[in-house]
Parts: structure tokens; C-alpha cells; sequence
């Protein structure tokens, strides 16, 4: 999430109630989750185990739950709560309505057709030549190009799957970030896009979905991605161009598909791929695959 004017590090502090570490004018320019984090933003680390990992981070400010050597060229905002302090910040700076408020400001590209049923939420662009199917649901900030078709019951701008167990029970980051439909997409019934939490879910130009697909926050779909129905993509994922998923295919958060792969149907991914056709729980190399169920077969 992009500030809508530069912060300095003593705002943010007074902000959260935190210890600063660094020039008091070292400037913010906003938040994000380490797996999109820039120079200028803020991240969050609340565990030992990352903290290497967000201190070498782009970010450039650290919000953390100890008091560490900080890296050169950076600060740091020293936080017991560093998750709470994080939504605290999010939602000082930008507020998601989730449809409890119509403001709208909505704007609509010519010759865009949307029924009735339909129901958008705040600051929504609609590009040309559009169509929206019945009961679709368009949350706040979600940025639609030309020529996209959505068709009925799908949810583009729901909350982000993210939760920490605190005190026996799951509390949720807030999710502010949006949603992004390249030009050309068609997107098929009841399928559901996550907003990022503080970036946006990207759906790039020429794209196609089928029916009941599942895209999780901050996750990246390049340009001419085919997928098929039932696949469950978690969030954090990047599927670089002309990737094929084929039905039922699950993805862990965080990996990275290459240009041109093809997923087959029932492929579990839990790793980043080369380019290359994929197949299996774990998934592997179709052709290895093939070759191992016949050594298993021979064994009979």
C-alpha cells in the first residue's frame, strides 16, 4: 500500500506508540508484505526465524518485535506487537468499507453492460466494452481493464486468508490492497480473487478462467494464463505468461511457476518451476513420472 503522500519514520512511530531506530525523517512511503516489499515500505517481522530475511528485505523499514543491529540505510520500528501494529498502520492510512458504506465513486468505460444484480463496491474502475454477469460481487478498489467478461455469482475483493492464533483464537490482517483485471480477461462462474493485503491481486491481459476458481491475496496471474476449474491458488503466487493449469491443480503460497509450463490436472505444487509439463501430488516431471509408474508396474 502506497502512502497518498510520503510519511516520516516519527509519524509512524507516534502512530503505533513504538521505539524508533533511525533518522526521525527517514521517509515511509508505505506498506507491504515481504513478498512484494520495495525500497521505502514498511514490512513486518514478529518471529526469529525471519528476521534475517525481512532485515536483507527491499524494505527499508522494519517494524520487529526486538531490537536488532539495523542494517545500513534502513530503520527500524521496535514494536511488542509487531502484527497489530501493522494492521494499526494499514488501516490509519487506508480504510476498506467491505460494503457497510456506499461511497462509490465509481467510473464506467462506454459501452460496458452490468446487471442490475450486480454489486460494486467503492472506487471501482470499469474500462470499455465490459460484461458483468448477474451477482457478481466487485469490492472496493478493484480495477477492471476493456473488454473483460465476468460471469455470474464470481468475487473479485475478498478478504485475504491470513490469521495468526493469538490467545486460543485466529485474528485476521487486514487486508487493503485490491484486485487488478488485465484488458481482455474472462473470468467464469462462482469464482473468488482475493484482494492483497497490501498490494494488489494481479489477473494479467488475455487471461481466461474457467468456473470455480479459488486466487489467493497478493498473487500474480501473467498475461494468456489458461485456467481450468477447481484449481486452488494460495496467496503470494506468481504464474509467469502463458502458463496452463488444468483442473483441480492446488498451489502453495509463495511459489513461482515459469512462462509456458503446463500443469496437469490434480497437480500439487509446493515448489517453484521451471519451465517444463508437471504431473503428481509433488509435482514432477510428467515424463519421470510416466517413468517411475512403470518401474513400480514391473515390480509386480
Amino acid at each position: 500500500m502506497i502512502f497518498t503522500k510520503p510519511q516520516t519514520l516519527k509519524t509512524i512511530s507516534e502512530i503505533i506508540g513504538a521505539k524508533m531506530i533511525g533518522d526521525e525523517n527517514f521517509p515511509v512511503l508505505g506498506t507491504n508484505e515481504i513478498h512484494r516489499v520495495k525500497s521505502g515500505e514498511i514490512v513486518f517481522v514478529n518471529h526469529p526465524k525471519y528476521y534475517d530475511k525481512a532485515l536483507n528485505s527491499a524494505a527499508t523499514i522494519i517494524l520487529i518485535d526486538k531490537e536488532v543491529d539495523c542494517p545500513e540505510g534502513k530503520a527500524l520500528l521496535v514494536s511488542d506487537d509487531p502484527f497489530r501494529d501493522f494492521n494499526k498502520i494499514n488501516t490509519h492510512f487506508r480504510r476498506i468499507y467491505s460494503f457497510t458504506e456506499e461511497l462509490h465513486d465509481l467510473e464506467v468505460g462506454d459501452g460496458t453492460k452490468i446487471h442490475p444484480s450486480a454489486v460494486i463496491g467503492n472506487e471501482v474502475r470499469i474500462g470499455k466494452n465490459c460484461l458483468i454477469f448477474p451477482n457478481v460481487v466487485i469490492g472496493d478498489g478493484t480495477i477492471i481493464g476493456d473488454n473483460v467478461i465476468i460471469q455470474s455469482g464470481t468475487v473479485l475483493g475478498g478478504d485475504a486468508f491470513y490469521y495468526r492464533k493469538l490467545d486460543g483464537n485466529f485474528d485476521r490482517l487486514i487486508s487493503v490492497g485490491n484486485v487488478i483485471i488485465g484488458n481482455n480477461v474472462e473470468i467464469g462462474n462462482n469464482c473468488t480473487i482475493d484482494r492483497g493485503v497490501t498490494d494488489s491481486t494481479i489477473i494479467g491481459e488475455g487471461s481466461v478462467l474457467d468456473n470455480q476458481i479459488q486466487i489467493g491475496h497478493d498473487t500474480v496471474i501473467g498475461k494468456r494464463c489458461m485456467i481450468a476449474s477447481l484449481v486452488g491458488i494460495a496467496g503470494c503466487c506468481i504464474l509467469e505468461d502463458e502458463v496452463t493449469v488444468w483442473g483441480q491443480v492446488g498451489m502453495a503460497s509463495g511459489v513461482r511457476v515459469a512462462s509456458g509450463t503446463v500443469l496437469l490436472g490434480k497437480t500439487g505444487v509446493n515448489k517453484d518451476l521451471k519451465k517444463g509439463t508437471y504431473f503428481g501430488p509433488l509435482a514432477e516431471n510428467f515424463k519421470d513420472y510416466l517413468k517411475k509408474e512403470i518401474k513400480i508396474k514391473n515390480l509386480k
